[in-house]
């Protein structure tokens, strides 16, 4: 069942139910008992294996999840989460996959610290009022809460690996 399916047999929003799915929100239980319903499993079975999550979490290449982090229509980055099958993870590491010509259009800020590697291809990156452009095999750390961007100016599509630490 894909996440719109699940979104339409529910009534719950796909970005709000992507967010259960990436434990970035606890769901309320009329909601999980509309999701359990939609999925026709028990609800336990939906909570079954929650407390004791896995220590060790492998994700194969091109075993990434799908992520939607950021829906906004002047947004194409495709973002593929790494490490999916952990539960109580404190920072949420992201390949993203930034098409020609693409990228975030606006400069959004976030709670939080984040990482950047460039994997391949070349990028361009906005923090408040500077511009850099990073290549293959350079990063950056930096405080989420100012405004930034990543973008890519050129024609070749770029990889960058992404992690996020959200601070409380």
């Amino acid at each position: 069942m894909t996440i719109e399916q699940l979104a339409a047999g529910t009534g719950l929003t796909r970005s709000w139910l992507s967010k259960v799915e990436n434990f970035r929100v606890t769901p309320s239980l009329p909601a999980l008992f509309k999701i359990a319903a939609s999925l026709g499993t028990p609800l336990s079975e939906l909570l079954e294996g929650l407390e004791a999550g896995p220590e060790l979490c492998i994700v194969r290449k091109g075993e990434g999840k799908e992520f939607d982090r950021d829906p906004s229509p002047g947004n194409n980055i495709h973002y593929e989460s790494l490490a999916h099958g952990h539960q109580s993870r404190a920072m949420e590491p992201f390949l993203l996959t930034i098409p020609p010509h693409g990228g975030r259009a606006q400069l959004l800020p976030h709670q939080g610290e984040e990482f950047l590697l460039v994997l391949s291809g070349q990028v361009s990156f906005d923090y408040g009022e500077d511009q850099f452009v990073l290549d293959a095999g350079d990063s950056l750390y930096f405080n989420g809460s100012t405004p930034h961007r990543v973008y890519n100016p050129s024609k070749k599509a770029a990889q960058v690996l992404c992690v996020f630490y959200v601070t409380n």
